[in-house]
Order: structure tokens, then sequence, then C-alpha cells
């Protein structure tokens, strides 16, 4: 068994705030990531896939194909994007643990549909949000 991971950049803003909490809460909880305005990141996100080598290619996936598969389940919806304004974060604080949870599902949803069935499985997704902070799963389904 042979894992693989692929790494992709994008910019993404957010506002860390919950409903659920007082402004006053949210101004202790969150900081200045409570900002009404919202704050930018350049986020990094890694995918590990797990598989065995094709006897013919001598590769776990094709990568051309792996790229196409994030840039449409994941990127094109994220990317570019204020987080608090997408559908999940309707009701989850954009926090980058949700984010990573969430960016999780989207390519675990679609991933049996776009990969052979003996094809390599999703081993989980790690994203970088700053140079000290890394979110990471691990065969984590919500």
């Amino acid at each position: 068994m042979i894992t693989v991971t692929r790494q992709y950049r994008f910019s993404a803003s957010h506002r860390l705030h919950s409903v659920e909490l007082s402004d006053a809460e949210n101004q202790r909880v969150f900081g200045k990531c409570n900002n009404p305005f919202g704050h930018g990141h350049d986020y990094v996100l890694q995918v590990q896939l797990a598989g065995r080598l094709d006897a013919d290619t001598g590769l776990v996936i094709n990568l051309d194909s792996l790229d196409r598969f994030v840039r449409e389940q994941v990127l094109s919806h994220i990317a570019n994007q204020d987080l608090n304004r997408l559908g999940p974060f309707k009701t989850l604080v954009p926090t980058t643990e949700n984010l990573a949870l969430v960016v999780d599902d989207l390519l675990r949803r679609a991933w049996s549909a776009a990969f052979s069935p003996s094809g390599p499985c999703l081993e989980g997704v790690r994203i970088l949000e700053t140079k000290r902070n890394a979110f990471e799963t691990s065969g984590v389904r919500r």
C-alpha cells in the first residue's frame, strides 16, 4: 500500500462568530478573528489517499484526475469565497476545524463515483491555515 498526498493552495475569508454566543462571548472566544469585516487566509489543502500501485503504470492514481476531482468538488466552491456565505457555514462557525470536516465530506461523497472500488481510498485531508496552525481529518465521517 502506498500513501499519496497532493497539495492545493486557495484563498478564502471568514469571520469566526457563533449565533449561539453573545457579542461579548464571541469577542472573548474568537478575539481578532471575530472582526465584523472578516479576514482572509491563504490556505493549503493536502489530500491524502492510499492504494496499491497499478502494475501497468506504477501509479496509485493519475494526478491529473485527482486534480480535476478536487477542483470540481472543493476548490470551485470555496476558493476566493467568504466562507460565512457558503451553505455548510450557515449553521457552522467557519473555523478551519469545520472547514476540514466540510472538505473531507465533500470529497468522500463523490469519491466512489470518481474512482473505481479497487482504486485508492481517501485517507483524509489536512488544511494549513497559517505557519503555526494545521487541521487534519483521518477517516472522519460526519
